[in-house]
């Protein structure tokens, strides 16, 4: 297991189109840092899902852990979820955070403002791709599809069995052929 660097992230980005988009100057050190979606307020005590604005894609030897930027704790923002990213996944990514500021006032995270890190890390054994309800999650129709030759590649002949399961064809609304 190894902490991948950014010449690895980079040819992973070429190869897979592991983050769309990809802006180079937001790799920081040994990890990538995405951006928010769109804007949103916390009051105290307040829980709400951050969502990145980049979309990630992890080939099957590649999981991920997220930490999100120390600015935001500091203001007083806890993070409620475990941040891994499975192998095989793809799709937005979901922070769950509550507002605990001493202060009591809320805190506003702007649209594409810099929110968390993501970190990726080489997995050795066999492939386990994600299999689960998340999968392609807040990706529309079209961003779905332009990610299917991707998939392809990197799951060789386990795509058609992954294609099933993952329920394309509902979310694209199409059959497969």
């Amino acid at each position: 297991m190894s902490i991948l660097g950014k010449s690895e992230i980079i040819k992973l980005i070429k190869e897979y189109r592991m983050i769309h988009p990809f802006d180079e100057r937001l790799l920081d050190g040994d990890s990538y840092v995405l951006t928010v979606e769109k804007t949103i307020e916390l009051n105290y005590l307040e829980h709400q899902n951050v969502i990145s604005h980049e979309i990630v894609f992890l080939p099957s030897n590649i999981v991920a852990h997220l930490t999100a930027k120390s600015k935001f704790g500091r203001m007083g923002l806890s993070f409620l979820n475990a941040a891994k990213v499975h192998s095989g996944f793809i799709g937005r990514l979901v922070l769950e955070i509550v507002n605990l500021s001493n202060f009591r006032k809320p805190i506003v995270i702007e649209k594409g403002e810099q929110f968390m890190h993501i970190e990726f890390i080489e997995r050795k054994g066999e492939p386990a791709p994600y299999e689960g309800e998340y999968q392609f999650q807040y990706m529309s129709k079209e961003e779905i599809v332009s990610y299917l030759p991707y998939l392809k590649k990197a799951f060789g002949s386990e795509f058609d069995r992954l294609y099933k399961v993952w329920k394309v064809d509902e979310k694209i609304g199409q059959k497969h052929t």
